[in-house]
């Protein structure tokens, strides 16, 4: 018996509701991760001076 053909599964989709690319969840990431740093160096200054 021969199998059934099932399509190969969509890497572009992210399954995630509203980012709907690859490109924009890193984009994302990277901000996230770029504001945390920020907001750490700007807490760093404000408690030592």
């Amino acid at each position: 018996m021969s199998q059934p053909f099932t399509p190969p599964p969509d890497d572009t989709s992210t399954g995630l509701p509203g980012l709907r690319s690859w490109r924009t969840v890193y984009v994302l990431v990277l901000g996230v991760f770029l504001l945390w740093v920020g907001l750490l160096t700007w807490l760093t200054q404000y408690y030592t001076s």
